[in-house]
């Protein structure tokens, strides 16, 4: 599988490594990293990582889509707010899984590896922009022992589903007793988007055990 190696952030390297993927697909799961909902609707990054990963569920790229983020700036949990609006694209709500514990970037590859293991799955990939996809490529190869494939999105493929504009009611998304990250201090939320609000201790070589065989 070391076909899917190497440099994720160029429009080409990205269509190369979808054409790679074709001989491991499907994947178990794909995971999709968070975004805050704010003002009632999708912004335009929630917008096409939801999108992205409809495209790969769609052309059999994926059995499954775990979302994960928790209610980090609004009281809306990211993972669930995402989850409804690939229901309203076409995904069937049984492969939607909602991860709701992350609060950083890193943390959403982490919960959602745990969560992907807890279930069984036995391949996963990280669906997402080009630059997220190579910042948390970098932290899943020095963290885990199995691999997480990044399938980075390509804006060509994009544009042929951008006139898509779902409606959901988020309701079942709110949690009112959130604890918004910005009352943070700054030196807390950097340490946690770098990982360190993990306890690595809790596994041996500091290294998140494999998903199984």
């Amino acid at each position: 599988m070391a076909g899917l190696a190497g440099c994720i952030g160029s429009k080409k390297a990205a269509i190369r490594r979808l054409d790679n993927a074709k001989t491991f697909k499907p994947f178990d799961a794909i995971i999709v990293p968070g975004i805050p909902f704010k003002n009632g609707a999708w912004d335009s990054v929630m917008k096409a990582r939801v999108l992205w990963s409809y495209i790969l569920y769609k052309n059999g790229y994926a059995k499954n889509i775990i979302f994960s983020g928790g209610a980090v700036y609004s009281g809306y949990c990211e993972g669930t707010v995402m989850g409804l609006y690939a229901q309203q694209l076409g995904v069937p709500k049984e492969h939607i899984i909602a991860e709701k514990k992350a609060r950083h970037s890193t943390e959403n590859v982490y919960y959602s590896y745990l969560l992907a293991n807890d279930l069984g799955y036995k391949s996963v990939a990280l669906a997402t922009d080009p630059f997220q996809s190579a910042t948390l490529q970098r932290f899943a190869n020095k963290r885990f022992l199995s691999p997480v494939y990044s399938l980075p999105f390509i804006t060509d493929s994009l544009k042929a589903y951008n006139y898509l504009q779902p409606s959901i009611d988020p309701s079942s998304a709110y949690e009112p007793n959130f604890a918004n990250i910005e009352n943070e201090p700054k030196l807390k939320r950097l340490r946690g988007t770098m990982g360190r609000a993990i306890n690595w201790r809790q596994y041996p070589n500091r290294k998140v055990p494999a998903l199984p065989e």
